[in-house]
């Protein structure tokens, strides 16, 4: 397993911004995962992990610690009707295989860009859907260096959160709970979604998806647009023209500018509306 020294995070965000991080390391298994963040807590230095980095904001100055990134931890199958994913599976990628088995409730995913342990993580979901619906149960790494596999009805699933980070928890594995279903039928959904994505969603910006989380009784785009915020910069970042939702990097933003325009953007629309936003994305490092 490489350690690299100084890694530019923004090569790991879908944002693309953000400073390196002062280790970086890609371990392959569960063994290694434990030692390196058991090496690191023992000696009293911060480390995190990261999966498809598509819902975090690393600081221009950024991250004084390790982090580790899942993607080596990439076991797919299925088993029946049960599908299995590592962590660092991306969310597409179970989709597709769960199409070519015919098997049906996780087409909601596919479009989704991010992986299977952040989903479980944040309880990803998208039009009408969530991870909790379909999740069977989550195999994690515990603060004590145990492998524990847990049900997931333990893991206290509710709107984009769970109880894994407040736990210690590392996710290794995600089971599924699917049914059988028609390719063809799975594959229209996908297609659908994959269209109502191309046509509201910035696609062809960097960015972090839906920017904040939906306030009760509200939706974040249609409060930031009523703000007259479509369109507002700073720097290089921007609030969409497509969907006020989304905040993107549409010229080169430094981490800087992304984080400025979304405090701003909070501070509009309680002044305008008095509703408070809160942000979706994962702060790292000093801001």
């Amino acid at each position: 397993m490489e350690i690299r020294i100084n890694e530019p995070m923004k090569m790991h965000t879908s944002f693309r911004a953000g400073g390196p991080a002062a280790w970086y390391a890609e371990p392959e298994t569960a063994e290694e995962l434990g030692a390196l963040v058991s090496l690191f807590q023992k000696a009293g230095l911060p480390w995190y992990i990261v999966g498809n980095g598509s819902n975090l904001l690393v600081s221009d100055q950024g991250y004084p610690g390790l982090i580790v990134s899942t993607s080596r931890f990439d076991r797919l199958e299925t088993e029946g009707e049960i599908l299995r994913a590592g962590s660092g599976v991306l969310l597409s990628r179970a989709a597709s295989l769960a199409l070519k088995c015919g098997l049906t409730g996780f087409e909601f995913a596919a479009g989704i860009p991010g992986t299977v342990g952040g989903a479980c993580v944040m309880n990803a979901g998208a039009y009408g859907s969530e991870t909790k619906d379909v999740l069977l149960s989550a195999t994690v790494l515990t603060p004590e260096g145990q492998i524990k596999r847990i049900p997931a009805e333990e893991l206290e699933l509710g709107y984009r959160t769970s109880c894994i980070p407040g736990n210690g928890y590392v996710v290794l594995e995600a089971e599924y709970a699917l049914k059988r279903g028609e390719p063809e039928a799975i594959k229209a959904r996908m297609d659908e979604l994959s269209a109502k994505r191309r046509e509201k969603q910035p696609l062809e910006y960097p960015s972090a998806g839906s920017t904040f989380k939906r306030p009760q009784g509200h939706f974040a785009g249609q409060l930031i647009q009523e703000a007259g915020l479509k369109g507002f910069t700073l720097g290089g970042a921007a609030v969409s023209e497509k969907h006020a939702g989304f905040v993107i990097n549409q010229n080169g933003a430094t981490a800087s500018e992304i984080y400025g325009l979304c405090m701003e953007v909070k501070r509009r629309v309680q002044e305008q509306s008095g509703v408070e936003l809160e942000l979706e994305v994962k702060l790292l490092g000093g801001f």
